[in-house]
């Protein structure tokens, strides 16, 4: 069996990724050379080691064994836990990194992408500049702050709830959808107070 390394891991994020925003991973996949069926396999593949009994792994160790050495690591308290942090750079995204948070013993907290340090985020000021692909989840819920936590349709995916203006200054409840931790869409843009 061929290897499982970072460029198939790529192609699990786009996996959960292409159910939202099929243009921008095709055009993803070209720039890895690849295609759709090697995206599903690479998906398939993921999703046996994630279920699988043999593999005692945990989320951590998984991730080194297909990353190899974070580019970054260091710790974070969250809470009263003390968090292992763990980040490893990804192509298709040059300004972003696969971050991971950890409880001692190995079980993650959070697997998402975040902005590499140093690299300047977007500005981020009106619904307008919530495009897809351009944010992360911890760059949303700092700017639109105080933003409220919302149940994912899946492991992989997480919402926000937030109130902001528009070009015009007209204020609009968005809720905004992220797949690993990278935004994918507003599916609910609604002027405030129009219930």
């Amino acid at each position: 069996m061929s290897t499982f390394g970072p460029r198939e891991f790529q192609l699990v994020l786009l996996r959960r990724m292409a159910d939202f925003q099929q243009d921008l991973v095709l055009d993803a996949l070209a720039e890895l050379g690849s295609g759709r069926a090697e995206m599903r396999e690479a998906n398939r593949r993921w999703q046996a080691m994630l279920h699988s009994r043999r593999d005692r792994r945990s989320a951590v160790g998984r991730y080194r064994s297909v990353l190899g050495p974070p580019e970054r690591s260091g710790r974070r308290a969250l809470g009263d836990l003390d968090t292992e942090v763990l980040s490893w750079p990804v192509p298709l995204w040059p300004s972003l990194r696969f971050e991971v948070v950890s409880l001692p013993g190995g079980g993650a907290v959070t697997e998402w992408l975040v902005r590499a340090p140093g690299e300047p985020g977007p500005a981020l000021r009106t619904v307008e500049d919530l495009r897809p692909w351009s944010c992360t989840i911890d760059e949303v819920a700092r700017a639109y702050a105080p933003a409220r936590p919302l149940e994912g349709s899946a492991p992989t995916r997480w919402r926000l709830g937030f109130v902001a203006a528009d070009a015009n200054g007209e204020r609009h409840e968005v809720i905004a959808e992220f797949t690993w931790g990278l935004l994918q869409r507003l599916p609910h843009v609604e002027p405030v107070g129009d219930r």
